[in-house]
């Protein structure tokens, strides 16, 4: 019996995930972890009345979803004083990343990144052929100046940044970002995931132009709204761009249970602003804790606090699977010289606390082994 061979493509990529759960961190090691702080969750769990909406909803689960996610569209479009039509909905940003970049780029055409940025960008543009191109950070940032240069000497299709950025927590001013929006070059469309700007410092965020035809946006409801789990993300750009998006995306990969619990977590700005003040006083916990084992804490503007170890990525590493070891789920940048810090996710106090006490056994540990 014979089958299919796989295309050229899929069998040059490697059958692998930009991220290990902590699902299967667990079943590996044959027990939970004590506290979960890799994955930039909310600890602080969705609002109430979300909740209250999805369980309602449930009892619906035996419809499909509304393909057009009309209601909650309808109620994005008016948040940001945009139509409609300039909104798409989707299973979170990593799935509209992914149709995005189905829509714009074929085999071999040029993308840019910052080296060591969000992976799961990388991952689609390598599942549809193209040729990624990567800048440095400067300073533990992203670098606009570097992105625009590279994108103009390949011809990029696409720039990809996000601000605050995933995963050191830096993050640029409005002015900057209007300034790198300012000098895109011809035929280039920049994806600005905001996907924690609801916990950057107020003028972070460049004023939303929704005819904009070279800038795409991407918010989320998985960080500050803390529903993960039920992956909604949205995009903000011209009609003409998210119209786009209809001739690809899966029409009813949105649950009513979702929908319904984004809808509802729009709504509790009270909420919001509960858990923007439980990040902040997480954040500064996370600073202390680093501080008192000798660590340098990164000034962060997203819901995770990045970590100095204050020496290079195998001692870094060797860190984070002290940690592990410990119960403590975190993770960490990726690529030099981000590699040699950790990131800790804000978490609830006693998360915390089990982070506090672990750190120093960890340290312990480290030098150890390490001198």
């Amino acid at each position: 019996m014979t089958k299919p061979t796989l295309t050229a493509l899929a069998q040059s990529l490697p059958a692998s995930v930009p991220f290990v759960g902590p699902e299967a961190q667990e079943r590996q090691m044959g027990r939970p972890f004590a506290a979960r702080l890799g994955a930039n969750e909310s600890a602080f769990g969705p609002s109430p009345k979300a909740i209250t909406a999805m369980q309602k909803a449930a009892g619906e689960a035996w419809m499909y979803g509304d393909p057009e996610s009309h209601d909650l569209r309808q109620a994005l479009a008016a948040h940001h004083n945009v139509t409609p039509d300039n909104i798409m909905v989707g299973e979170g940003i990593d799935a509209l990343l992914g149709l995005l970049v189905r829509l714009y780029v074929d085999a071999g055409d040029a993308v840019v990144t910052s080296a060591g940025a969000y992976p799961t960008f990388n991952y689609h543009v390598a599942g549809f052929g193209g040729a990624l191109h990567t800048v440095p950070y400067e300073d533990d940032h992203e670098d606009p100046n570097a992105l625009i240069t590279k994108a103009t000497e390949v011809s990029a299709k696409l720039i990809y940044i996000a601000n605050p950025d995933n995963p050191m927590g830096s993050w640029h001013s409005a002015a900057i970002m209007q300034d790198m929006i300012d000098r895109l070059p011809a035929g280039c469309m920049l994806v600005l995931d905001e996907a924690y700007i609801d916990l950057a410092p107020d003028g972070t965020a460049p004023k939303i132009n929704p005819n904009a035809p070279n800038v795409i946006r991407m918010r989320t409801f998985s960080k500050a709204h803390g529903m993960a789990g039920a992956r909604v993300g949205y995009a903000i750009g011209s009609a003409e761009v998210t119209s786009g998006f209809h001739k690809v995306r899966n029409h009813f990969g949105m649950c009513r249970i979702s929908q319904a619990g984004a809808l509802a977590a729009l709504q509790d700005t009270g909420w919001l602003a509960h858990v923007q003040s439980q990040v902040a006083k997480a954040r500064q916990r996370i600073g202390d804790i680093a501080e008192n084992n000798g660590l340098t804490p990164l000034p962060s503007a997203t819901n995770f606090v990045t970590i100095d170890c204050g020496r290079g990525g195998d001692f870094a590493r060797a860190v984070l699977a002290a940690l592990v070891a410990e119960g403590i789920f975190v993770r960490m940048p990726f690529v030099a010289p981000q590699d040699r810090c950790i990131r800790v996710s804000c978490g609830t106090p006693a998360q915390l606390d089990a982070f506090e006490a672990a750190l120093p056994r960890a340290l312990t540990q480290v030098h150890e082994k390490l001198g």
